[in-house]
């Protein structure tokens, strides 16, 4: 199979699709590689370094989008790359389709066989490949919030850890997840009260259990997240359904509750984001300010480090890249479901059902696509 990668190009993201590492595992099952010159600049890895492993160099993403059977990217393809999609070409990045109907059109009208990396399942209905990014973003969240509350950032001017004597600011995490986790440990680490808010009891043990005093763990009810938000300085929306839109959990109207000068951080602004005044942003202009609130709604955040992000996600779907290089997408699915949890679009078809609800389409089953 001709295997290609390109830089990518969504504002401020430095992250690749392939490592030259990656890049040597494919060669070395008899793939050939095409990269796009200077794919891999963002992570270190030099245009000689993907020849020493195997790739051969393209001037430009229209040359790799026509050779290539598989396009293998990190972010979801812009417009004028989903425009160079053909019918049969697989397409395997995060796609979040659910929040985005226009990329969705496209992909459906380019033919293209579009497996998503953020509904890929693993035996215990886990999501791997979403997972190391997750990890990435909640621990950036408490970076990014830290900043965004520094006064000359717009915020309230408040130290997350305190000093003897003063309190430390108050961080509410909305979801115990994967990115809810990584960010009550920052949080906690850096000294600051953390609580954490989840419906499913069994998360908040576990999470009861590993935190101790560290945190303080809440059942994640309308009076419960209402006084949380009012009371915090620092919330985190860290909420998942998988493939589907994030639900509006923090309204407008509780805006009006917090303290001026608080931050909201939307790590699930990539499915649409969780609070009801988020928009998409981007690295180079990542926050604004709603009712004197300072959101920060960066739709990339791995992006900003874009070395670790890149190694930590080619470490999880590198082994899919490689089953569907030697095998043809079809078998690898057929021998591996949770792959094929997966494919989202095939053949103009939408076969995500949470995506198909979102946008209007008629859901066609994916094991329809195997046969």
């Amino acid at each position: 199979m001709i295997v290609g990668t390109v830089k990518e190009i969504k504002t401020h993201e430095y992250r690749v699709g392939l490592t030259p590492e990656s890049v040597h595992e494919l060669h070395a099952h008899g793939h050939d590689v095409l990269v796009e010159a200077g794919a891999g600049l963002g992570i270190g890895a030099t245009d000689n370094d993907y020849r020493a492993a195997g790739a051969r160099i393209e001037p430009d993403a229209e040359k790799v989008f026509a050779a290539a059977d598989m396009i293998v990217k990190v972010k979801e393809p812009q417009k004028a790359e989903r425009a160079m999609l053909r019918p049969g070409q697989i397409l395997y990045t995060y796609l979040h389709l659910a929040p985005d109907a226009e990329q969705t059109a496209d992909l459906v009208r380019s033919g293209a066989t579009c497996i998503a990396y953020e509904t890929v399942t693993d035996a215990h209905g886990g999501l791997p490949l979403l997972k190391p990014m997750s990890q990435v973003a909640g621990r950036m969240a408490i970076q990014a919030g830290a900043t965004a509350l520094e006064k000359a950032h717009g915020g309230r001017g408040v130290l997350l850890g305190g000093v003897p004597g003063v309190l430390p600011a108050k961080v509410a995490v909305i979801g115990g997840g994967v990115v809810g986790f990584n960010a009550a440990q920052m949080a906690a680490g850096l000294g600051a009260d953390v609580t954490i808010l989840d419906r499913n009891p069994e998360v908040l043990e576990k999470l009861g259990m590993y935190f101790e005093a560290r945190a303080k763990t809440r059942f994640s009810n309308k009076a419960n997240l209402a006084d949380c938000v009012a009371q915090a300085d620092l919330v985190i929306g860290a909420v998942l359904i998988p493939g589907a839109a994030a639900p509006k959990l923090v309204s407008r109207d509780m805006l009006k509750t917090m303290k001026s000068g608080a931050v909201l951080v939307d790590v699930a602004i990539d499915q649409g984001g969780c609070f009801e005044t988020s928009h998409a942003t981007t690295h180079a202009e990542p926050t604004y300010v709603v009712d004197g609130i300072v959101h920060y709604c960066v739709a990339n955040m791995p992006g900003a480090v874009a070395r670790t992000s890149t190694y930590a996600l080619n470490n999880v779907t590198l082994p899919h890249a490689l089953k569907i290089a030697d095998l043809g997408w079809k078998e690898a699915m057929k021998r591996d479901p949770n792959l094929l949890d997966g494919l989202n679009v095939w053949n103009g078809m939408v076969t995500c059902p949470p995506v198909a609800r979102e946008h209007g389409y008629d859901v066609v089953p994916a094991d329809i696509a195997l046969t």
